[in-house]
């Protein structure tokens, strides 16, 4: 007694598989068909194996010319995907770009990935032929989210939550030294000592704080901040941002510091003189979110990373992002920057931020950079950790130290912060 048919499927469904075309030719024909039915077999020799139908002209064609290619999909090629799999009538090559592998087997344009194959065994399985391909010739060609088939439907990733979220103070910093310098409102609550006794507060509740280069000096007494607290200990607790090279050797060589670096024409020759000095950069993309502007951000982060730096920041423009425009942008960016941490800093505008924040959360980000308080219009760094909280993702940093910090930078600027949770600690107490 077996299963049967309905049964079968209907369990092979729940097992969810990446979509890929297996493609071949023989003389003057090509052929393509979507398949699922894909595994590696062997690192040394490199095989692959697909199992094809033993009615189908792909099937035909591959027995007769002992060759295979096969083009992995990406989340945008579902249409291809549905071409290849005889949904759309016509020829299916036509308007899609390709280019013959060496065997000559063709690889579709825009796949993820492609493999390049010379049948090396072929294994009857009931009404399906297992090809075993000895691989040739392989690429990757571009980095995205896979398109999936799940339960007889095509899809993409699941959104799994990051098991902890790191933060990075960018504003604090900027926004008290405007004070200090008399550019705001109430500026005698503000004075050098007190601003000098928040930034260590942050730093030693486990954030790493910016501290403008030719403003603010570092943190406590005598120009020497408090050890950050234990969980923040292993990694540079500040950071500072340098638009030229005569600003670096202000900076001990191999000190705990991170450069941040903005993308433009001489960022790499920066970039390349921070890392000769033994300086961890972070490359910084501005007004990352903006419409049509994906293809020039994620041109900019493969020059970040090429150049050699440790994270690569995309920040949010003046013009406030919606959650899909966050999303669209991360799907491509995340994967692509990897292994380089991608962190994004975006602002709290018409109550975006704290969406923008889990759709990045939900994009694979992990670290993110905001402001204490919210004060600059940046996402305020508290709201980040509460959000976290409610999400059950971990976060190495002292929150009560921080709303603590929260509420001394209240009383010196002199009106109710903008960020939206740092209060409820109090209400609740």
């Amino acid at each position: 007694m077996t299963v049967d048919a309905q049964t079968f499927r209907a369990v092979l469904g729940q097992w969810p598989t990446g979509v890929a075309v297996v493609t071949t030719t023989a003389g003057d024909r090509r052929h393509g068909m979507t398949a699922s039915s894909f595994s590696s077999v062997s690192l040394d020799p490199p095989l692959v194996l697909v199992c094809l139908a033993r009615d189908i002209h792909t099937h035909e064609l591959i027995e007769r010319s002992g060759v295979f290619a096969v083009s992995f999909l990406g989340k945008d090629q579902a249409a291809v995907g549905h071409r290849f799999a005889g949904r759309d009538p016509g020829d299916r090559f036509a308007g899609q770009p390709w280019t013959p592998a060496p065997t000559g087997a063709p690889v579709l344009g825009g796949a993820l990935a492609w493999l390049d194959c010379r049948v090396a065994h072929a294994y009857p399985g009931g009404d399906h032929t297992i090809f075993v391909g000895e691989v040739l010739a392989a690429e990757v060609c571009r980095r995205t989210a896979p398109l999936l088939f799940h339960s007889r439907a095509w899809g993409q990733l699941a959104d799994p939550l990051p098991d902890e979220v790191t933060l990075a103070d960018t504003g604090l910093a900027a926004a008290l030294d405007r004070r200090l310098r008399g550019s705001g409102s109430a500026r005698t609550r503000v004075t050098p000592a007190g601003a000098a006794r928040l930034l260590d507060s942050v730093r030693a509740a486990g954030v790493r704080v910016r501290v403008p280069a030719t403003a603010l000096p570092l943190p406590g007494p005598a120009g020497r901040a408090r050890e950050p607290g234990p969980a923040a200990l292993g990694r540079p607790s500040w950071s500072t941002l340098v638009e030229e090279p005569a600003r670096l050797p202000a900076l001990p060589p191999g000190a705990p510091v991170m450069v941040e670096v903005t993308d433009a024409p001489g960022a790499p020759r920066l970039i390349g003189a921070a890392r000769e000095r033994g300086l961890a950069v972070v490359g910084r993309v501005p007004d990352a979110f903006a419409p049509a502007r994906e293809a020039e951000v994620l041109a900019a982060a493969d020059r970040l990373v090429a150049a050699g730096c440790a994270e690569v920041a995309l920040d949010e423009g003046p013009e406030a992002a919606s959650p899909l425009q966050v999303r669209n942008l991360l799907q491509e960016a995340v994967p692509r920057t990897r292994p380089v941490p991608l962190r994004v800093r975006l602002r709290e505008a018409y109550g975006l931020g704290p969406a923008n924040a889990l759709t990045a959360m939900k994009s694979g980000v992990r670290h993110f950079d905001a402001t204490l308080g919210g004060i600059d219009g940046g996402l305020c760094a508290e709201d980040v950790l509460f959000l976290a909280a409610r999400l059950g993702v971990a976060a190495p940093i002292d929150r009560a130290a921080l709303v603590a910090a929260a509420t001394d930078l209240e009383a010196i600027w002199g009106s109710v912060l903008p960020g939206r949770t740092y209060r409820l600690d109090h209400l609740a107490s």
